[in-house]
């Protein structure tokens, strides 16, 4: 079938050949490469955990193998040859080593065999606690059942945590699907994960192993209580995006922003960096049966909706390739977009369900993330409302995936609990009187939406065949996406990548990647 636009299916074909040909480049790059945030995250996989002197274990135990030179065979390696000699378990020889009682390359090397046999057998612990997380989540979701999409998926943002689980609590007894915990400001750019619960952040909740695990508990019992399982978010962005998947995958979260692209372009962290970063997170992620979100919608707000719209598909389509390399399917893909044209604009309702209604007929079982307005909020809280519904009515129209919830005080502060609701109530109304609105639209041959459509399309392909052949890495460079213009040797954390010698030894990617492709052929588990 062709759809109700009446896409040309070859170009989207051609689109998905180029766009995998742009993925694969990079994965080549990538593959020969490694990250500190990578190691550490081997690192919390073995149990590592805690602080010494404020400072996080992992980084004191990668920060020294990386002094000493020796990064680059990977911590793995050192951490399971000293396991073997001494006896110890991961957090007690990274607590040695943190007092300066142990050198990890001061060691002997011991058996081979058996420091492999050790690092094996730690993996295939912690991936069987992971799977055991995204089993529990499939019982809670058909004991309880869930919301129905698009999924209602607001924010709470207060810095306290606790102050948090109160105001999680609320919204998931007014309607909410997915609670998302934003991330205190700034915390992209730290190399390092906080510990414990805080209760102190600026413009958001910092991302700590702790407070993911205070934030699920709540939910779990807030959703026993409402009949409904509540769907726990985080950003696993920024310079420790892998570690934060871990941690996420630890404590049973359901949904990560992991985007490969938004660090680079928003937060100028080095493009090298972010892209080794991603294709592992993405492989912890897809395990854990996390559904990832990505940040294309992010672009129009730095560029114009209409001219820009084929920059946000030409992404995804790229973003699905990355994914797919990482073993992640189709069904956990949040690709995003944005709800995001001026609304003087003429006509500008019919673009929005064009952009819709396309994302959604290419990326037919992606759990699409569509975002509300932003950009053009003005502080006129009725009129701010209407563009809302304006919003809902498209999502419901084309069948989104994930909601998140527009609010009427956008760009004044951040939103109080009363208007959190008033926007739930917004979205129930809508969805509830057009629930099935789309089985009842065609759209006219040739029309306008079908025309713009067409436009995106056609503009997406030839994008991506001028990002194939330039490379991502010119492309980034010349500033393709969102009109900002990145260095491959700027940006923050270019120091922590380190290339890989012939004997490097990640044995969570190994085990990853083996599983992966059993869950693909339907024998896991």
């Amino acid at each position: 079938m062709s759809g109700k636009l009446n896409l040309d299916h070859r170009s989207v074909e051609e689109a998905r050949v180029i766009a995998k040909e742009i993925a694969e480049e990079v994965d080549h790059f990538i593959s020969a490469r490694s990250t500190v945030s990578i190691e550490r995250t081997v690192l919390r996989l073995f149990g590592v955990d805690g602080v010494h002197d404020d400072i996080p274990l992992p980084n004191i135990v990668v920060d020294g193998l990386l002094d000493a030179g020796v990064l680059h065979r990977g911590v793995a390696f050192w951490l399971c040859n000293a396991i073997v000699q001494t006896g110890k378990t991961p957090q007690e020889v990274a607590e040695l080593v943190a007092k300066k009682e142990l050198s990890l390359v001061d060691l002997p090397v011991t058996s081979e065999e058996a420091v492999y046999r050790t690092g094996e057998r730690l993996q295939d612990a912690m991936l069987d606690k992971i799977f055991s997380h995204r089993k529990l989540r499939d019982h809670y979701i058909k004991k309880l059942s869930e919301g129905r999409k698009p999924y209602l998926y607001l924010i709470v943002a207060t810095g306290d945590i606790y102050e948090d689980v109160t105001q999680a609590r609320s919204a998931a007894r007014l309607g909410a699907d997915i609670i998302a915990v934003i991330r205190s400001t700034g915390q992209s750019l730290f190399d390092f994960v906080p510990y414990g619960a805080t209760r102190e952040g600026y413009g958001g909740t910092y991302a700590t192993q702790e407070n993911f695990r205070i934030m699920r508990a709540a939910l779990d019992e807030v959703g026993e209580e409402v009949g409904r399982y509540i769907r726990l978010c985080n950003y696993c962005s920024g310079l420790c995006m892998p570690e934060i998947a871990a941690m996420g995958a630890m404590e049973r979260l359901d949904v990560m922003l992991n985007d490969a692209l938004y660090g680079i372009l928003f937060r100028d962290i080095n493009m090298q960096r972010t892209l080794i970063d991603q294709a592992f997170s993405r492989m912890i992620n897809s395990y854990a049966g996390i559904i990832i979100n990505t940040g294309e919608d992010n672009y129009l707000t730095t560029a114009d909706a209409v001219e820009s719209a084929h920059t946000v598909l030409a992404s995804q389509f790229i973003n699905e390739q990355f994914a797919l390399l990482s073993g992640l399917p189709e069904t956990q893909m949040g690709l995003g977009h944005a709800f995001e044209m001026n609304p003087e604009l003429e006509d500008g309702l019919l673009l929005e369900i064009a952009q819709a209604q396309m994302a959604r007929e290419i990326f037919p079982n992606a759990p699409l993330k569509y975002m509300p307005p932003t950009k053009h909020m003005t502080g006129n809280i009725f009129l701010g409302h209407i563009q809302d519904a304006l919003f809902n009515l498209v999502s419901i129209v084309t069948g989104q995936g994930i909601q998140l919830l527009g609010m009427m005080t956008e760009a004044m502060h951040t939103p109080h609990m009363h208007d959190r609701q008033l926007s739930i109530e917004n979205a129930q109304y809508i969805f509830r009187n057009a629930r099935h609105l789309q089985d009842e639209i065609l759209f006219r041959p040739d029309g306008r939406i079908q025309r713009r459509a067409h436009t995106v399309l056609t503009k997406a392909v030839y994008l991506l065949r001028e990002v194939k052949k330039k490379s991502l890495f010119t492309a980034l460079e010349e500033g393709i996406f969102a009109d900002v213009k990145r260095s491959r040797a700027g940006g923050k954390g270019l120091s922590g990548v380190i290339k890989r010698s012939v004997d490097y030894w990640n044995p969570f990617e190994c085990g990853l990647r083996e599983r992966l492709q059993l869950s693909i052929r339907g024998e896991e588990g």
